[in-house]
């Protein structure tokens, strides 16, 4: 396997200040404030939500993974990631984060989807990096 890197730089105090990361492909680059990361300013992203995006990725991957191993290979596996964050007693803090599975699968019957929805929840590699927070996961499955 490979490290991945990706790096990240802040200028200035924590309310004027900005940060800009980078990939280290160069695929993935962008800028943050705190008005985007603790404000509703969309202008820019925020780390929870390349939280989100990386786990949205992996859990369909993962998810992909397990369904063609059972013989029933997705024609669509579609994962939004909300990632619920607040504040607890010691500061910012993560405190959930709901995968919303909508997939096209024919062939499978719910409850082997579900098991196997369920499997990808506890092994994607992403989900188990983030055990800390809890996870719900809520599927579709169109067949």
């Amino acid at each position: 396997m490979a490290i991945r890197k990706a790096e990240a730089t802040w200028n200035g105090t924590l309310k004027e200040g900005s940060g800009t990361f980078a990939g280290g492909s160069g695929a993935l680059n962008g800028g943050y404030t705190f008005k985007s990361r603790f404000e509703d300013d969309m202008s820019l992203t925020n780390p929870e939500e390349l939280i989100g995006a990386a786990h949205a990725g992996c859990y369909s991957m993962f998810l992909s993974a397990q369904l063609t191993n059972a013989g029933f290979p997705p024609e669509r596996i579609h994962t939004t990631a909300e990632v619920d964050f607040g504040r607890d007693d010691k500061g910012p803090v993560i405190n959930k984060i709901t995968l919303h599975v909508d997939a096209k699968v024919p062939g499978v019957d719910q409850a082997k989807f579900d098991e196997l929805a369920q499997k990808s929840k506890e092994g994607c590699p992403i989900s188990r990096a983030l055990a800390a927070v809890p996870l719900e996961l809520l599927t579709k499955l169109n067949s």
